[in-house]
């Protein structure tokens, strides 16, 4: 059982998300929405895939207060700009995601902005309150911070290894939060 949630289906599409996992109350789910294996939604996120799609890969998590978005095909974009979250990642509090790729095991810090057309790529790190403007892509194993945001120095094998840990913790927490809700 979902408490408080909104699964909302718009435009002829419908959220699809695994069944592991965990979606915390709070959430608004609307259309073009997949949330793959483990991956976990925090309270009070919001994933609006009304005029382009969304996904979050497995195990990624998405943070309290989070909204994530993306943009409508025009014609100097046929595409528009979909919002494509890999495997792995991490999404802190209050971050706004908005048409843009963030690769496997790409980090997002808290109050952070990622807007469309933006690339982060595998093991790269956008710091917490930096504003990542259209266009711009961090490279693997960078971090990036500031308004707007610019390469600061690159990441070691130690802060690779702690966002890893901080992945594995949400997997789990994300899972004891299911079960504490009777959703397991």
């Amino acid at each position: 059982m979902r408490h408080d949630v909104t699964i909302a289906s718009i435009h002829g599409k419908t959220p699809r998300i695994h069944e592991s996992a965990f979606i915390a109350p709070g959430c608004r789910i609307i259309g073009d929405v997949e949330i793959g294996p483990e991956a976990s939604i925090w309270y009070n996120c919001v994933l609006r895939g009304d005029v382009n799609r969304i996904v979050i890969g497995a195990r990624s998590n998405i943070q309290d207060g989070t909204v994530i978005h993306c943009d409508s095909p025009d014609p100097k974009h046929p595409e528009g700009f979909p919002t494509i979250i890999g495997d792995d990642v991490l999404v802190g509090h209050l971050a706004m995601i908005h048409g843009c790729t963030i690769h496997d095991r790409g980090f997002v810090g808290l109050s952070a902005t990622v807007m469309n057309a933006c690339v982060i790529e595998s093991d790269g790190m956008l710091a917490a309150g930096a504003m990542l403007t259209p266009g711009k892509r961090v490279g693997s194993r960078q971090l990036w911070g500031g308004r707007p945001a610019a390469y600061m120095r690159d990441l070691t094998d130690a802060a690779l290894a702690d966002m890893q840990q901080g992945v594995a913790h949400y997997v789990r927490n994300g899972q004891a939060h299911k079960a504490a809700l009777g959703e397991a």
